[in-house]
Order: structure tokens, then C-alpha cells, then sequence
């Protein structure tokens, strides 16, 4: 990683300090991941694995006197949690030959990629991923072993996942799903993805959008009553469910059928964002696999006629997620990283641009990749927030991102369980 030209605070030592004993902060601005503003000047007390005290004066001066450092030009806010990603999955390449190539190789060396990741992922500032499930167990294999160092120091961000997507044979969702019909019935599917490990259910409920006709031109693939009966199964094994739905019928067979979240969303309706506000279903709305077919057009063939639809759908989303924000929906930050285009951890960056562009304030864009996603996606570890008893995992940054969340893809250090982990203004993104 290339680190930034401007003085260097040494923050290697303040993390090293933090294994030894508790290091007294001051922080120009903090974002805590749940409030609406942010607080200024405010003392933070923390060690390698938790924050002991976040602005109680003191607490602070009990635990360690003078502030060990003064960063009145940072702001200081929680790691990212990505929401939706497929971990097995390189996600910069626009060339579907390389993917259908790269999908040929074997599940090792798909999960040796993945693992290669992790340090890249984690110095854009992401400390937790969602995966968003692959039938490779990838996915499932970094989660074991994210859960080894569930309360202790890990060595990487956070990881979760559902192993393979449950769909139907012959249905959109082959290459990172297994039929439900390889099982007897709906309980008996959940049940052994359950014994596989699953921390979650993925559904595909519903298939993917025509760009050439710029809709869901297929209807869905499962019913609200089966949707219903996979949520049932799934809460029996105390487990999570997330839908990928697009489509105005897709996206109804989900809330109807109630899962807790609801991914991608594509031709939402109002009333369907209300209905998901009063059953707290939160929505990752992923604009970035859809936004980067705009950007990146020529490379992909697209005709005028093709960008217009891609357009319309994009500004349409905007207008979606301007709303439920209005109507207090959970809204949740995921970027679909691995799909054509979409880069892990950058894309994440992008995808928060996305939303802000769309018209959220730039705190509460925050807030939904942290505080609001770790609340909703309750992950065994206490992540996503700045408070006492919560993990100290942090980012440090002189950019303004509340001047807009662009200014996260700028240089920062992440302090990460007694590391700090430098990112420059052009971090290396091979790989991703």
C-alpha cells in the first residue's frame, strides 16, 4: 500500500501501546455509527480488543491520564462492514471470458484467492464482510475460521456466510447456489445447509435484470409461500434470512414470505418500502453492479439504447432509496463486490458514494455500513459502533467524509485489534 505524503502521526505505536494497556485518545470528530451528528473533541479510551470509554472525561482521565495522542483534524469512525459480497469471486474484470475462466479453477485455489484478499480489504477500511454466498465453500471456510478468533485478536476482518444460495434447478443462481430440490423438502434444505455451517440463508427468489430491455423480464423463481416456509425452517436453526430480489414481484415474494432483508430491490415500490419499514426488513439496495454498466458501457458492448434503460433504472433506485430513507426503513450498505466490475472493499467505497450521490446525507450513509448493519445483521462480534464494549476497530482520517463519503477512498490508517494498517490515496487494488 502506498501511504500518504502528509506528517505521520506514529499510530504503529499507539496501536502497539493499545496490547500493553489502555491508550487515551483525543479525536477532533468522532461518528459513532448510530447518531445523527457527530461529536467534537471528544476523548477515547481503548485497548487492543475493546473501547473502554467514549467521551466521559472522567473515565478517561482515570483510566490514563493525559491523552496519549491528540488528533484534532481526524475524525475517527468505526471499519466498514460490507453487507453483500461473494468472497470466491475477483470482481474488478469486465471481460466474461477471464470469468468463465476463473470459475473453471478449483475450490482451493478459489479460496487461497479469497484469502489473499483479506489485507487489501481490511486497509480500505473494511473490518466485517457478509458473504453473500458461493457453492465452492469459500465462503464457508473463511468463516471457521473467522469464528476462531471470535473474542480474541483476529488477524482479519469479520467474516460470515451462507455457503451455497438455495434456487431452483434450472433457475437463475447455478454458479453460486444448489437446488433445493437435491432435498426432500424446504425444512430438510435449510437443515443441511445448517449442519454445513451456514451462519445465514440466502434465497434467490427472484432472477436478474435484461439490460437489453432494462426490467425482470422472468417471473420468480419462488413464491411467497415457499419463502415463507424456507424462513420458517430457517428461523427453527436460529438463522438469518436475505433475498436476492428484483422485480416488483420478486421483491413482494420476499416481504411477504419475511425474510430479514431484502438485497438489491430493483423496481421496489413505495408501498412496498413501507411495508418493509413496519416489519423491520432492512434493505441493501447494491447500486454498483447496475451503475457500473453505465460507467464502463463501451467496454461492455452497450448500445445508446441499453445505457438509456440502465439509466432510468439507476435514477429510478435513487428515487427509491431517497424514499425509504424519508419513510425510516433500514437501509444497509452492500456493493454486491465480486459481480462483473465490482471490486471487493473498493467497490464497498464506491457503493457509499452511490448512495450519497442518490441523496442520503453522508452520516447516514455511514451509519448503514456500520452501526445500522452490525444492529440488524447481529454478528457474534460487538462491531459497527463506537461505544464502550464495543471492539476498537477503527478508521482515522484527515478527509472530511462527512464533506462527502468520497473521502473514504482517500488515505487513512485502520486500528485493528493492536495493528495499524495504512492506506494511501492510490491503494493496490490487484487482485480484488
Amino acid at each position: 500500500m502506498t501511504t500518504s505524503a502528509a506528517p505521520r502521526i506514529n499510530l504503529d505505536e499507539i496501536a502497539r501501546l493499545s496490547t500493553e494497556r489502555p491508550v487515551r485518545l483525543r479525536i477532533g470528530r468522532l461518528i459513532d455509527g448510530v447518531s445523527a451528528h457527530p461529536r467534537r473533541d471528544v476523548d477515547v479510551v481503548f485497548d487492543a480488543k475493546e473501547f473502554v470509554s467514549v467521551g466521559d472525561a472522567a473515565a478517561a482521565a482515570a483510566a490514563s491520564g493525559e491523552p496519549d495522542v491528540h488528533l484534532p483534524e481526524h475524525t475517527l469512525l468505526p471499519t466498514l462492514i460490507e453487507a453483500h459480497a461473494h468472497l470466491f469471486l475477483d470482481g474488478a474484470t469486465v471481460c466474461f471470458q477471464d470469468r468463465e475462466n476463473y470459475l473453471k479453477e478449483t475450490p482451493q485455489w478459489l479460496l487461497a484467492r479469497a484469502r489473499s484478499r483479506w489485507p487489501k480489504i481490511l486497509a480500505h477500511g473494511i473490518g466485517a464482510v457478509r458473504d453473500a454466498g458461493d457453492k465452492h465453500g469459500v465462503g464457508l471456510a473463511l468463516a471457521a475460521e473467522a469464528k476462531r478468533h471470535v473474542g480474541r485478536l483476529a488477524p482479519t476482518p469479520f467474516i460470515d456466510s451462507p455457503g451455497p444460495a438455495i434456487h431452483h434447478r434450472g433457475r437463475y443462481g447455478a454458479f453460486m447456489g444448489e437446488p433445493i430440490e437435491d432435498h426432500d423438502s424446504a425444512a430438510a434444505c435449510v437443515a443441511a445447509r445448517a449442519a454445513a455451517g451456514a451462519d445465514r440463508i440466502k434465497l434467490l427468489v427472484s432472477g436478474i435484470i435484461s439490460f437489453k430491455v432494462g426490467q425482470v423480464t422472468t417471473p420468480p423463481q419462488m413464491s411467497s409461500d415457499e419463502v415463507r416456509e424456507i424462513v420458517a425452517a430457517a428461523r427453527e436453526h436460529g438463522k438469518q434470512t436475505f433475498a436476492h430480489a428484483s422485480g416488483t414481484d420478486g421483491v413482494e415474494h420476499s416481504i411477504e414470505g419475511g425474510v430479514n432483508t431484502v438485497e438489491h430491490g430493483f423496481f421496489i415500490t413505495e408501498e412496498q418500502l413501507k411495508k418493509m419499514r413496519d416489519r423491520e426488513i432492512a434493505w441493501v439496495p447494491t447500486f454498483a453492479p447496475v451503475q457500473l454498466q453505465i460507467d464502463r458501457a463501451q467496454e461492455l458492448g452497450w448500445s445508446d439504447e441499453i445505457v438509456g434503460h440502465l439509466k432510468r433504472i439507476i435514477d429510478s433506485h435513487r428515487n427509491m432509496l431517497r424514499r425509504a430513507h424519508e419513510l425510516g426503513v433500514k437501509i444497509i450498505a452492500g456493493s454486491d463486490a465480486g459481480s462483473c466490475g465490482v471490486p471487493h472493499a473498493l467497490g464497498l467505497l464506491q457503493e457509499m458514494h452511490q448512495m450519497e450521490q442518490a441523496g442520503l446525507p453522508p452520516i447516514a450513509v455511514i451509519n448503514a455500513a456500520t452501526g445500522t448493519s452490525s444492529a440488524t445483521l447481529a454478528f457474534p462480534e460487538n462491531i459497527g459502533r463506537i461505544a464502550p464494549g464495543c471492539r476498537a476497530r477503527f478508521i482515522l482520517t484527515r478527509n472530511d467524509p462527512l464533506a462527502t463519503v468520497a473521502n473514504l477512498q482517500k488515505s487513512k490508517t485502520i486500528l485493528f485489534d493492536g495493528r495499524a494498517v495504512d492506506c494511501g490515496d492510490e491503494p493496490d487494488t490487484d487482485g480484488l
